[in-house]
């Protein structure tokens, strides 16, 4: 039977044990005042999620982790919008070639180019023979015979005339060449029309990034034979419902493609699938891009957000899908807290509202705290 004594002990010892577990690290407060540190339910030691959702993470997991903090500032910070963009061909530096009839495709001089190719421009790329109708290429060789027919007799008479120079009129004659010269050449069109081909250039100098001929191919008038771009400068078109936002955009960035520049060339006013255009010249250095990828468009604009600048690696989300930040509070205490945000670039975001100016946000290794379940 316990006496006394033992229970007394026990009762001191569980005492002790709530009061050490109710002990709250110092630090953190909300945007509005309110601490945020509320003690643990139960005094962990290791890597684990706490009952009340904070973490608990130790001192050699942190290093592990690589976890580094920083202490909220705020400020005023140009306000960014994201829009949706796709990637195209620069008018200026790339071109797209297209069959000008119906034809059959013929290699170029150097065989048919293959996508990824480099190309100069005015190089023959392919040789198209035209091709029609049954009737028609018989009605063409019918015309043609018949210009034949009558170079020949245009010609015979030249030869008349000019061995008869000086006893019938010099404009006879000269009538006579030129009738001769004007069937020569119809007939060197229309057989060109039947027999011959025709050689179509590259219209700039760049990669071939896309082709979609085969030698013997049947390609239709207008069809698209080949698209050649300069990888280094490309179009991004970007969408928007904002007539004015063209400008008021100060810099642009792609999220995602640090190595791109984008300089704002303007903005369309003709509606096109109910949005507006929004145009970006890109000079592309040490990035792959593809014509019609799509793209986010990160602009800067003119106007100005009060809030707290992070880097966009400290933005998570719960399992709720809100966004949350995770605060430390202790030494080996993490809060999550969901804010508000705007992006301010490709690689930082503002956050609006959801933090005090004396918060120590996680900015490196976020992403592993919010796994620890």
């Amino acid at each position: 039977m316990m006496t006394k004594a033992v229970f007394s002990l026990i009762t001191l010892i569980a005492a002790g044990l709530l009061s050490s577990a109710s002990i709250a690290a110092p630090g953190a407060h909300g945007p509005g005042g309110e601490h945020l540190d509320a003690p643990a339910s139960t005094n962990a030691s290791g890597l684990a999620r706490l009952p009340d959702g904070s973490v608990n993470v130790p001192k050699q997991a942190q290093r592990s982790m690589a976890i580094r903090t920083m202490m909220a500032r705020e400020a005023e910070h140009p306000l960014t919008v994201e829009l949706n963009g796709r990637i195209g061909i620069d008018p200026n530096a790339g071109g797209r070639v297209q069959a000008p009839y119906t034809g059959r495709i013929e290699p170029g001089p150097k065989g048919l180019p293959l996508a990824g190719q480099r190309v100069e421009k005015g190089q023959a790329l392919v040789r198209i023979r035209p091709v029609g109708e049954a009737i028609d290429r018989a009605n063409q060789q019918a015309q043609l015979a018949e210009i034949r027919a009558n170079r020949t007799l245009a010609e015979q008479r030249v030869k008349r005339l000019a061995s008869l120079e000086g006893t019938v009129p010099q404009k006879e004659i000269e009538a006579a060449r030129a009738e001769l010269a004007s069937l020569t050449g119809r007939e060197r069109a229309v057989s060109a029309s039947v027999d011959g081909s025709e050689a179509i250039t590259a219209p700039a100098s760049g990669i071939v990034a896309s082709a979609n001929v085969l030698n013997g191919q049947i390609v239709d008038a207008r069809e698209i034979l080949f698209e050649i771009i300069e990888p280094s400068r490309l179009v991004v078109e970007a969408t928007t419902t904002d007539a004015s936002l063209a400008g008021r955009i100060a810099t642009a960035t792609l999220a995602g493609f640090p190595g791109v520049e984008l300089s704002l060339l303007g903005g369309g006013r003709s509606l096109r699938d109910g949005a507006l255009p929004v145009n970006f010249r890109a000079t592309v250095k040490n990035t792959a891009l593809a014509i019609g990828q799509p793209v986010t468009v990160v602009a800067k604009l003119n106007d100005m957000v009060k809030g707290i600048a992070l880097p966009a690696e400290a933005l998570v989300r719960n399992p709720a899908n809100q966004f949350i930040v995770w605060i430390k509070s202790g030494a080996e205490r993490f809060i999550a807290q969901p804010v508000e945000v705007k992006p301010l670039d490709a690689r930082t975001i503002v956050v609006v509202k959801g933090l005090a100016a004396d918060n120590r946000v996680v900015v490196s290794g976020a992403s592993l705290i919010n796994q620890i379940r």
